[in-house]
């Protein structure tokens, strides 16, 4: 099965690689980009930069005097090894096999002969091995070199790379091992990889160990930080923790390693306690976008409600990490909610970190730019993470690898099956195709969605016996109708929609409402309260300042200034000539010697109506100020 998850036992198994192919479209060109350009940009940033060839300086024993990068430095060459392996088990690339051979043969090389593997730590003038574990990574970097492992066994077999991989797993085991080092690292990693690699070779001691690192978790082994031990999720045993809490990606990777753990050992306490912290979590510590991270600080969660737009973190690779957790807890219960949040976190997180070219990125995602970006020069390394325009790289280039291997293998959470029929999760246009024990199944898919709301399956193939389509209506699509063949469209509220699978030659169509649509937020949001958003579908739009040029602003010599605009609610958002539009008018507040005590002033000005932008696309023309939310007058 040629999918990054693989649990055993479920409501639902997930259709990976070869099962769904993604045919144009929103995803589709996403993965072509991913592919034509991102892959290539990372791998010879990585290069040029010298991390790759750590590895190099490893063999040659050129360490610790040749090292470049942070401590964490390998595992963005494990990230970039993991989506070339996805990626040729897509598209059977061989140029891209060739440079996944080399790249793979470089760092098995550095490999020690009891299965070490780091080109931090324990050579001579280097410290220790696992002297560090509150911020070494050790185990972290372990982890994405096994999903790299795991990822190219299921695409390709067992391989000289796999054997590295297993030999490292071996060590990590023997070392920490019930006889053995007690602790956990500082960054959740290799729990969520140590369970996938039980999975893919059927070694109970990987799950094991897995297990272990769970458990040990919350008990202050790592000792006491600054940040405190929050920061690290040491301060609360995982089956306690009642909403996720410290830095956000450590936290999901960590919950969705105890899923894992939970479903192959048949914990349901733990499973129990994991989706009702995700559930809080989702329901008081996630912005509308889907991103989770409300701190620069720590790049952690805030307390319940804490969500500024302009603070906001909301990291692209805790994006990516809380796509891994819901989409591990859909398959462990089959509930639609989970699917949800895959969706919303893919169109507004996921998708917003890459530029069009495929080669900046976005490390954080903000919901409201007050000054305009800095142009970024596109062969320099960022110092920073902050939001102000994509840039080609940074310091620390966790999130560009990460979205490598999360679009090569997109096509494994489109869809998912069980003994009953098919489920369509995500709508893009391609095939997926499922043997069933009715018999096999293969599916035609045609949409533009999210550009519009119709999904239709044509049943290209059925299998002998009945069977089951079901359909995810999404929670914000009321209004949803379902018609089978030429049969009249019914009623199809949010969730599923299941309709006896059709024969060869049928059609089900999904027919969702795309009109744009105002969003206000939970009132004990302080810092969005008496503000509204607008989403369309899926998409969460924003008002960037490049769309206020055609607005008559000067009279209150504000320019194009998003921070000036006011909205009216009493009229619903708009489509006009294919872009969303509202409502606007400006307000002018005179400046003075102390910002208090005074009210802003009427509306000046004449009600116009501005377009507003995809939320994924802002920033693509040129340095602007952005809002999600807009204040209401």
């Amino acid at each position: 099965m040629t999918s990054p998850v693989r649990p055993s036992t479920g409501a639902l198994r997930p259709l990976g690689l070869h099962d769904v192919t993604i045919d144009g479209g929103f995803w589709g060109e996403r993965q072509a980009l991913n592919a034509a350009a991102t892959i290539p940009h990372v791998e010879a940033w990585l290069e040029r930069l010298g991390w790759t060839g750590n590895f190099d300086a490893a063999v040659e024993g050129r360490l610790p005097a040749d090292r470049a990068g942070r401590e964490f430095s390998d595992s963005e060459i494990y990230k970039l090894l993991e989506g070339m392996a996805w990626e040729i088990g897509r598209t059977g690339s061989v140029g891209l096999e060739a440079r996944f051979t080399a790249l793979a043969a470089r760092v098995s090389a550095a490999q020690e002969p009891d299965g070490y593997l780091n080109t931090m730590f324990g050579r001579p003038g280097q410290k220790p091995r696992y002297s560090d574990l509150q911020w070494g990574h050790e185990l972290y970097c372990f982890g994405h070199l096994i999903q790299a492992g795991v990822a190219r066994a299921r695409t390709h077999g067992h391989d000289a790379f796999v054997e590295t991989v297993v030999r490292a797993a071996d060590h990590v085991c023997e070392q920490f091992g019930p006889d053995g080092d007690q602790r956990v690292c500082g960054h959740p990693e290799i729990e969520v990889a140590l369970a996938e690699l039980a999975r893919v070779t059927g070694e109970r001691r990987y799950l094991d160990q897995a297990r272990a690192f769970v458990e040990r978790r919350g008990h202050g082994v790592l000792g006491d930080i600054e940040l405190g031990t929050a920061y690290f999720q040491d301060d609360v045993p995982v089956r306690e923790t009642e909403v996720f809490a410290g830095h956000a990606v450590r936290a999901l990777y960590l919950a969705a390693g105890a899923v894992d753990v939970a479903l192959e050992t048949g914990d349901d306490e733990l499973l129990a306690a994991v989706a009702a912290a995700t559930t809080r979590t989702l329901a008081r510590r996630t912005y509308l976008t889907g991103g989770m991270g409300a701190h620069h600080e720590g790049e952690s969660f805030g307390v319940d409600f804490e969500l500024p737009p302009d603070r906001s973190y909301s990291e692209t690779c805790a994006g990516i990490a809380s796509v891994m957790l819901n989409h591990r807890l859909l398959l462990a219960t089959g509930e639609a909610r989970y699917a949800d949040a895959v969706e919303r976190t893919l169109f507004n997180v996921v998708a917003t970190s890459p530029a069009a070219d495929g080669r900046g990125f976005y490390y954080t995602n903000t919901l409201h730019q007050r000054v305009p970006g800095k142009e970024v020069v596109p062969d320099e390394v960022s110092p920073r993470a902050s939001s102000s325009l994509r840039a080609p790289f940074f310091a620390v280039s966790c999130c560009p690898t990460n979205l490598t291997r999360t679009f090569a293998s997109l096509g494994a959470y489109v869809a998912t099956a069980s003994d009953d029929g098919v489920q369509l999760q995500q709508y893009a246009p391609g095939a997926v195709r499922a043997s069933l024990p009715a018999g096999p199944v293969e599916l035609a898919v045609r949409t533009a969605y999210p550009a519009d709301g119709r999904i239709e399956v044509e049943v290209v193939q059925a299998p002998v016996g009945a069977w089951d389509l079901t359909l995810r209506v999404p929670a914000w699509a009321v209004g949803a109708t379902v018609a089978v063949d030429d049969g009249a469209p019914a009623p199809a509220d949010p969730g599923y929609v299941t309709v006896a699978g059709p024969g060869a030659g049928g059609v089900v169509v999904l027919d969702l409402p795309m009109a744009p649509r105002w969003t206000f937020p939970d009132p004990r949001i302080d810092a969005v309260r008496g503000q509204v958003a607008v989403e369309r579908g899926p998409i969460v739009m924003a008002l960037e300042s490049v769309d206020l040029e055609s607005v008559d602003l000067d009279s209150v010599g504000l320019g194009a200034d998003v921070g000036a605009v006011r909205v009216r609610t009493d009229v619903a958002p708009r489509v006009h000539d294919g872009r969303v539009q509202v409502p606007v008018t400006v307000v002018e507040v005179a400046d003075g010697d102390w910002p208090y005590g005074q009210a802003a002033g009427p509306a000046a000005g004449q009600e116009r109506c501005v377009d507003l932008v995809e939320y994924h696309a802002w920033a693509e023309r040129g340095p602007s100020t952005m809002r999600v939310w807009m204040p209401v007058r």
